[in-house]
């Protein structure tokens, strides 16, 4: 690719322990770590033991854990405020923030009621484009010894006409917290590494499979979750790409644009964090007209940050999706089986890129090899005119970096949507504001997604040219997870010149050996994930 992206001269970094010594090469656990040297989390007196194994030449596994003997902390209910917009996504955070006078108000009702409820403030710490402060006020009910007891007090809550959720109080984010964290940190060093690093989303776009289902089908010694991905059928195709993805060196979902990318190469070299942006264009002749995504259902736009009619805005939105009655939508044979079926027209291509067909409605299956073009809205008349049967339709797609230089990809390249950026040039660089987390009018997102700790996956390079890749557990007792600002202190804490916040809640996973070493957090087990970043051995 072109640019800092990747060229020779490419920044490199690695897994680098600050203030301590490497971790011994051996399945034997290490001493305590004192705090200028472990992870930054907790108070400063925890114990810590890593235990490192070598996978393959080149690729070592290293959990962490913090805080092992934090004896248990108290559960509550933390009340939803009433009202509050609801969401399919297991992940999506509930309303919990109200101002301080109707905070004041619904924890009155509460005790009169006859709930021990009382209303909290909320603060949250500045990032590198997010000033925060003051996030609003949250109600709860009650201190247990128990999530049984809490849950408890939650039934009577829901009888009496209130909804709530049993919480654990080690998710919030205190500083002085006793942990317990786990955390597991793949590093592949690419001096030594000779198997291939790849993103895969295995048969198609449109389909969810999980990491481990993913790992398998490639015969990967490792591998994790990776980029954000469509959940709820009504925002798009369950499993396609919320942002940029690019497989193979092809372009298959277009970026949120502004939004920051992993890229990866296939030797482990060069690993990058670089922001993008996306154009594309369908021509017939001397005409053209402009597309709005690829291999993605017409007018819906996960996370948003598209163009400049979409609804309600064209800037990065996280967890939202924006709309457009009047869209132009390219696919590529690696969509799935078929396109998606509704109002409109498509002009279906061959594997040259000829048109076969202009059907109305739009939807149904592709020819071997071939694509299409969907469009809705005013756009339907104005393909149906421009796509001529047996006449070429030429469909234009790229990326753009930050500079503005066009991207191009290598068949070795793989780039993964993340947001927010964490770490850059080796300090911490949150840009939740930049990446859509923080959302006017909604401060329960922040505090929810952002503010809280939650499992998560983090990926980004050291200052020794090593690609590497972290899962922190949570949404448990025996791990508590990590917060935005806590997982961006934890990547500098390992030494990453650059890092990025890849999917994570239910999603994080971490597959060894065909092992799911991490403990995921859905109630259901290993969710099902839109893409996958695998460490593939030796096969030459």
């Amino acid at each position: 690719m072109n640019g800092r992206l990747f060229g020779a001269g490419a920044a490199f970094c690695a897994l680098a322990l600050v203030g301590a010594a490497p971790a011994p090469a051996s399945s034997s656990p290490a001493p305590s770590v004192p705090r200028h040297g472990g992870l930054p989390l907790g108070a400063a007196d925890l114990s810590e033991t890593r235990t490192t194994r070598t996978l393959q030449p080149g690729v070592t596994l290293t959990r962490i854990v913090r805080g092992a003997e934090a004896p248990a902390m108290a559960w509550t209910v933390e009340v939803s405020i009433p009202g509050g917009a609801g969401s399919p996504d297991p992940d999506a955070p509930p309303t919990a923030l109200k101002d301080e006078t109707s905070a004041a108000e619904l924890a009155s009702d509460l005790r009169a009621d006859g709930f021990d409820a009382r209303s909290e403030k909320v603060t949250t710490a500045a990032t590198a484009d997010y000033a925060g402060g003051t996030l609003g006020w949250r109600v709860r009910v009650g201190t247990f010894p128990t999530e049984a007891a809490a849950t408890a007090e939650r039934t009577r809550l829901r009888a009496a006409g209130y909804t709530g959720s049993a919480w654990y109080t080690g998710w919030d984010g205190n500083a002085g917290d006793r942990g317990p964290w786990r955390v597991d940190v793949l590093t592949v060093d690419p001096k030594k590494f000779r198997g291939d690093l790849k993103a895969t989303y295995g048969p198609d776009l449109e389909n969810r499979e999980t990491t481990s289902a993913l790992a398998a089908a490639e015969g990967a010694t490792a591998g994790v979750n990776a980029g954000f991905f469509v959940l709820d059928p009504k925002a798009g195709a369950p499993g396609d790409p919320a942002g940029v993805g690019v497989y193979n060196g092809r372009l298959l979902s277009e970026a949120v644009n502004g939004r920051p990318g992993l890229v990866v190469h296939d030797s482990a070299r060069g690993t990058d964090v670089e922001r993008f942006t996306w154009r594309g264009s369908v021509r017939a002749g001397g005409a053209k007209l402009p597309l709005d995504g690829i291999d993605r259902v017409p007018g819906l736009i996960r996370n948003c940050g598209g163009t400049a009619d979409d609804t309600p805005t064209a800037r990065p939105l996280h967890d939202t999706t924006c709309t457009d009655p009047d869209e132009l939508v390219a696919f590529t044979p690696q969509f799935g089986k078929q396109t998606p079926k509704g109002d409109g027209a498509e002009a279906v291509l061959d594997r040259t890129g000829r048109v076969v067909e202009v059907r109305s409605p739009r939807g149904g299956t592709l020819p071997a090899g071939g694509g299409s073009v969907q469009a809705t809205g005013a756009y339907a008349a104005r393909l149906t005119a421009l796509a001529k049967t047996g006449q070429p339709l030429r469909i234009q797609s790229g990326l753009e970096d930050a500079k503005g230089r066009a991207v191009t990809a290598s068949r070795s390249t793989s780039i993964l949507n993340g947001g927010p950026e964490l770490v850059r040039d080796g300090r911490r660089h949150v840009t939740a504001a930049t990446d859509g987390m923080v959302q006017p009018g909604n401060p329960s997102f922040y505090y929810g997604w952002v503010h809280k700790r939650n499992p998560r996956t983090l990926a980004g390079t050291d200052a020794a040219g090593r690609t590497v890749l972290v899962t922190a557990d949570g949404r448990g007792t025996s791990s508590l997870g990590l917060s935005i600002n806590e997982s961006a202190d934890v990547a500098t804490s390992l030494g990453l010149r650059d890092a990025i916040n890849l999917d994570g809640g239910g999603s994080t996973t971490m597959v060894v050996d065909d092992q799911v070493i991490n403990d995921p957090s859905d109630a259901t087990g290993e969710r099902p994930v839109g893409d996958a970043l695998l460490v593939l051995p030796d096969t030459r």
